[in-house]
């Protein structure tokens, strides 16, 4: 490497190997990348707990033997736990929170032989699809820093695209692995349920919607990190059949010819803007040039009826959430000590009964039926991964007006009347409308990924989002690397790096 200056033409995997090679060493790597952090993270706010020194001293002493020894990596600031550096969540209510642990995740990711150097921004407790806390403010998109990376892994998807780590973590409970993809031009998968640990204060993540894994720029990566990380664990709910073969090793080989349905309507009956819906009809027409056979066609399930299946496990989620911050705390929660949304949906997750959670559970079984039944006819359902362009950061903060009615609402808890007034369909419409399309996925538990195969006229990324068999990544990967190599994306290059 001349002076470094070839670092960002590297993905994770062609740095291990340079490792390998001796052409360049992990201190070496670890340098450049702290470099770019300092340089570029100002512009964009994405690393909010560098972990330099720890980073400085594991390159020191030898690195474990993985697929990525010796490659910068940075973790989300949220769920995957690392022993003695502060985990805030996105919250002020955890900014003194230590973990005393790694998690069952962080020590696979460990294992790898990736070097961390730091934690990146995540919304509070990872709730909303743009990265923009009170804790530690808005995360910039590089493509255009006016704009929203997404969420929640906002931060991480910053990160990679404007060059300082090839990869970072990531998770996904409706949607926060592939709409920050989509946002940032990157591959990002969200894997089956089970596939990947939650372990050990979890088994399963929001009822089994939220998976966590990784955003990487090459597809390759994706599959030998899930590869490294997704052996089973002692105690989890949920055993699912091993890949055939290891998803890197299937890359080679192109897919047969699939029958993917394509659908740009949105599930909500919401506006999709006509870019989102350009951006799915260049995928059809690339997958159509590419031997593949797509057409029209949407599963037989009521989308309204699962956005509001999603928001009552969101509400009692946040709400056990709040509660249990108290061994945090030191005391009970109370409303200042979260953002006023977050204290809104934690009221309304008090108000609703035992019954209500459970019958909306009940109807994620629904939807899996219908899904894989449609997965019969359909190899794949293709999809806008947003219904949007990403947003203006701050546009989608609450009102003056709504904010002082929040702090009214909050102070009086008054989640009964909040109920009552029929603002839970709003609040439905509004959280889900430029983001309808995810969440689907997620309460089925099916692995889903966007795929970065369009740019708008001002220069925006717009993935579009595939959703698969469960179990059945490998597929995902086989045509994300077809695809790949078809419309390489890997050398377009943001404004911000």
């Amino acid at each position: 490497m001349d002076g470094f200056k070839d670092y960002d033409q590297y993905d994770a995997l062609g740095l291990a190997e340079l490792v390998r090679k001796k052409e360049v060493s992990p201190a070496e790597l670890c340098e450049e990348a702290i470099s770019r952090i300092e340089r570029i993270n100002p512009k964009l706010n994405a690393v909010i707990r560098p972990m330099f020194y720890e980073a400085r001293a594991a390159v020191q002493g030898p690195l474990p033997d993985g697929p990525f020894t010796g490659v910068p990596f940075l973790v989300k600031d949220l769920i995957a736990a690392y022993a003695g550096v502060p985990m805030t969540m996105g919250s002020r209510a955890c900014r003194n929170y230590v973990p005393d642990h790694d998690s069952t995740l962080m020590k696979r990711y460990k294992a790898t032989g990736v070097v961390i150097l730091g934690k990146t921004n995540t919304p509070e407790f990872g709730l909303v699809a743009i990265t923009e806390p009170e804790l530690h403010g808005p995360t910039r998109n590089p493509w255009n820093t006016t704009r929203t990376p997404g969420g929640s892994s906002g931060g991480t998807a910053a990160a990679i695209a404007s060059g300082m780590v090839p990869m970072a973590s990531g998770g996904d409970g409706g949607g926060s692995i592939r709409i920050p993809a989509a946002y940032c031009g990157l591959f990002g998968l969200k894997p089956s349920r089970g596939r990947t640990p939650t372990g050990p204060d979890f088994g399963e993540l929001w009822q089994g919607a939220a998976q966590e894994h990784v955003l990487t720029r090459s597809v390759r990566d994706s599959a030998a990190m899930l590869d490294a990380i997704c052996a089973p664990e002692l105690g989890s709910p949920y055993i699912i059949p091993p890949p055939g073969l290891p998803y890197r090793e299937v890359l080679s080989v192109d897919p047969p010819p699939l029958k993917i349905a394509l659908c740009t309507r949105s599930p909500i009956n919401t506006v999709v803007d006509p870019e989102c819906r350009k951006a799915v009809e260049h995928a059809g027409s690339l997958l159509e040039d590419l031997g593949h056979h797509v057409e029209e066609a949407e599963p037989a399930i009521d989308g309204e009826v699962l956005a509001k299946a999603y928001l009552m496990i969101y509400f009692g989620e946040v709400a056990a959430d709040i509660r249990e911050l108290e061994p945090i705390l030191g005391r009970k929660a109370r409303h200042t000590d979260v953002e006023g949304p977050t204290w809104v949906v934690k009221l309304l997750g008090e108000v609703y009964t035992a019954s209500d959670f459970v019958s909306s559970k009940r109807s994620f079984n629904v939807f899996s039926r219908r899904m894989g039944e449609f997965l019969q006819t359909f190899d794949l359902y293709l999809t806008p991964t947003t219904a949007y362009p990403p947003a203006a950061i701050g546009e989608l903060k609450p009102k003056p007006a709504e904010q002082k009615l929040m702090k009214f609402v909050n102070r009086f808890n008054l989640g009964r009347l909040l109920k009552a007034s029929g603002i839970v369909d709003k609040i439905a419409v509004e959280n889900l409308t430029r983001v309808p399309f995810t969440q689907l996925a997620n309460l089925t538990g099916l692995p889903a990924m966007s795929v970065p195969l369009y740019w708008t006229a001002d220069g925006l990324p717009l993935g579009v989002q595939f959703v698969g068999r469960f179990g059945d990544e490998e597929t995902l990967f086989r045509l994300a690397a077809q695809l790949e190599q078809a419309q390489p994306w890997f050398d377009r290059r943001p404004a911000v790096q």
